[in-house]
């Protein structure tokens, strides 16, 4: 596979997650594209997608290991803390069905 194809592939992959899956900060609901994380995470995932469907126990891990940055910066959360638990099942769902079309 080229570069060219596998950036279209990340970049396709992004695309899903950031309009699946959001942050809750009481109760407003911020998009994992707007929020410019969507990216980050497929990279992430990618390398895993190419062999498997990520488990909820990579699914967590990695998640966990993703700062979000507050307040420009003076704190920083795992994604894991910020995503509902119906979203990261919308997750995990978006990942098997993006390995099926893979």
């Amino acid at each position: 596979m080229t570069n060219a194809s596998t950036t279209q592939i990340i970049e396709s992959l992004a695309a899903e997650i950031g309009d699946k899956v959001y942050l809750d900060i009481t109760g407003w609901h911020l998009y994992l594209s707007d929020a410019k994380l969507h990216t980050n995470l497929a990279e992430k995932f990618y390398p895993i997608l190419t062999q498997e469907v990520p488990s909820e126990s990579q699914v967590v891990e990695i998640l966990q290991g993703v700062p979000v940055k507050l307040g420009a910066g003076r704190r920083e959360v795992p994604l894991i803390d910020l995503l509902p638990m119906q979203c990261q099942i919308d997750l995990i769902e978006t990942l098997a069905e993006f390995r099926e079309k893979m």
